[in-house]
Formats: structure tokens, sequence, C-alpha cells
């Protein structure tokens, strides 16, 4: 878009389409820079369906930044439960805490002061920003810079961290100044609707006629990205261990890393007899197989079955849970199906 006639143009034809055309999300009925906050750290990732009754849920239990600043940790990750990425809901917490002490629970309405709070990165400041404090700053995620790649043909590879600056200055160059709310969601929305990573739905697009790579039959060429490297896969044997007082034993992951101080059914390499004698099982049984997918790796679990007649806790991080205990327990998927599977 080489004019500013062209640029109003673009900009009237995305916040029109999006104002008309945009999913009734809870989120989009709140200014509260605290739950806009909240809906973009959970939809890192994850899918919007799967978002709203997590949403929802979360805001009932913290309704205000303070009830979320003040939350018990294991509260906060047992309405995590199912999200994954636990790591998120920690960071989330630990920026509240800074919002209530440091901002007397009012989030910053300025890039250098929102971006300084924990977990806080470009994208979600500029989310913010925008659609809460009505700031024009940009937005750039995955969604728009597929978007924007196709309107304005950008070829550099979005799998580079380098090339995120050049779709941040597109954002700032095109970014609807009375109205940056709609314009950035406009863009998310578009990505997530219309101009998908497959198959765009081009004759549907608000913005057809600015878009060069249609013009050019690129669209589906677009991003260029390169391919990640192949995700790393690790074996596991997860071990159910029930005691004779129908107990379940426990262990703690560490503090630091994947999944950091969550709790899980012991999980092993290799099932040995020192592990057996450890935990003091036996009638081992198997249960089920299963894959569980990071971001950056592969569990494949085998889960089995076993009794014990042991009843007290190996040391902190590796004890025993009644039934009722182990419901209260924040567990990561993995986990989840475990049990599911078990109270089946």
């Amino acid at each position: 878009m080489d004019t500013i006639e062209q640029k109003k143009a673009f900009r009237k034809a995305l916040c029109d389409w999006f104002n008309r055309e945009k999913r009734d999300l809870p989120w989009r009925k709140t200014k509260d820079p605290y739950k806009i906050w909240v809906s973009e750290v959970m939809l890192q990732q994850t899918r919007v369906d799967t978002v709203i009754p997590y949403y929802e849920r979360f805001m009932e239990a913290f309704p205000t930044i303070t009830h979320l600043a003040e939350a018990p940790e294991e509260v906060l990750l047992k309405q995590w439960e199912g999200l994954g990425y636990y790591s998120r809901a920690r960071n989330l917490q630990a920026g509240a805490k800074e919002v209530v002490q440091h901002y007397k629970g009012i989030v910053p309405s300025d890039r250098q002061g929102i971006s300084s709070l924990k977990g806080v990165g470009p994208y979600t400041a500029g989310a913010i920003l925008s659609i809460a404090y009505g700031k024009p700053e940009h937005a750039v995620d995955g969604n728009v810079m597929r978007v924007l790649s196709r309107i304005l043909l950008i070829e550099d590879d979005i799998a580079k961290p380098k090339t995120k600056k050049i779709f941040e200055a597109a954002v700032t160059d095109l970014i609807d100044h009375d109205d940056p709310s709609s314009f950035n969601q406009g863009l998310m929305e578009l990505g997530a609707l219309i101009c998908t990573p497959t198959s765009p739905k081009c004759l549907l697009c608000p913005v057809r006629d600015f878009c060069k790579a249609y013009h050019e039959g690129k669209e589906r060429s677009l991003p260029v990205k390169t391919k990640t490297k192949k995700t790393k896969e690790i074996e596991y044997f997860a071990i159910a261990i029930q005691n004779d007082h129908g107990q379940w034993l426990m262990e703690k992951r560490p503090k630091e890393g994947l999944l950091a101080d969550m709790w899980q059914f012991p999980l092993v390499e290799t099932l040995t007899k020192e592990t057996e004698d450890k935990f003091g099982i036996k009638q081992v049984v198997p249960l089920m197989e299963f894959k569980h997918i990071f971001s950056h790796l592969t569990w494949n679990i085998k889960c089995v079955t076993a009794k014990s007649s042991k009843a007290d806790d190996l040391n902190e991080t590796i004890r025993w849970f009644s039934q009722d205990e182990l419901n209260a327990l924040p567990l990561p998927v993995s986990m989840q199906k475990i049990k599911q599977a078990l109270m089946k």
C-alpha cells in the first residue's frame, strides 16, 4: 500500500469487517486491562473454544488482579489444570504481583512499563495497550505475520526472530490511530477465520483488493517459514501405585524446568528391580499407552498400575495421597489422562 488513501481504505475495510463479523467472545465484552491480559495469556498456543470455559472460571475465581496476586499457587494451578504450559500461569501471577506492589493494582498503560512485567512480551504488551487502552501499538503474532506476509507480499522467513521487526514496523505504519483495538483484533480475527494457514478463503476476504499475494497468485506459498528441527522423543513408564489404604503415590517435579513443581505419578525410563524395591511395588499390570506432545519434545508413555504395602512418604517430594487429596492436586494433562483411566 503506497498511498495514504490506500492505507485509509484498508483500515476502514478491515475495521468495518471486524466490527460486523467478530465472534462473540467473553473477553471482548470488557476493556479491563487485567481481563484482556488473562485472555491473551490463555490464548497463547491454545484454541479459542478451549479457552472460553477456562477464562470464565478463572474470572470467577480471580475477579480482580489483587485476587490473582494473593492466590496460593496450588489454587492457581488447579484453575489452570488442563490448559498446559503452566509457566504461563506462574508468570501471569508474578506479573500481577508486580502490578499490585509497584503500580497500585493498575496495569501500566505504556509499552515500557507493561513490558517490564514478568511474562509480558511484545505481542501481549501491544494487545493490552491497543485493546484495553486504545493505544496505537503493534501486536504481532503468527496470525498477524501470516496475514501481512500475504497482503504486503513479505517473503522474509517468519521463523527467524529478526523478521518480526519487519511486521512490527508494518503494523506501526498501517494501524488505525482512531480505532487501534479493532485494527489489531481485525488482523487476528482475519488470520483465525479467513486468512488461514492452508486453503485461505480469499473470496470471503474483506481486504482482498489490497492483497498483493492474491493478485500474484502467491497466497498459498506465504508465509515463508523454515521447518523446525524434529522434536526429541523420550520413553517413560508411568507407575500408578496404590497402597493397601487406597492411597496413591505421587512425586513432585523439580522446581525448575518443564512442568516445574507439578505432581505426577512416578515416571521412570525403565522398570527395574531397583524401582520396584524403592516403591515396594508388586502386581504390575499394563494400563495404557499414549503420546504426550510438548512444543519441543514428545513423551511416549507406557502406564502401568501396581500395588504397594507401604504407607510412609519417601520424602517431601514423593508422598502418598488419598483419593480426595489426589483430586485436589493440580496435575499436568498427561497425568490427568492416567487419573481418568484409573477412575474408569
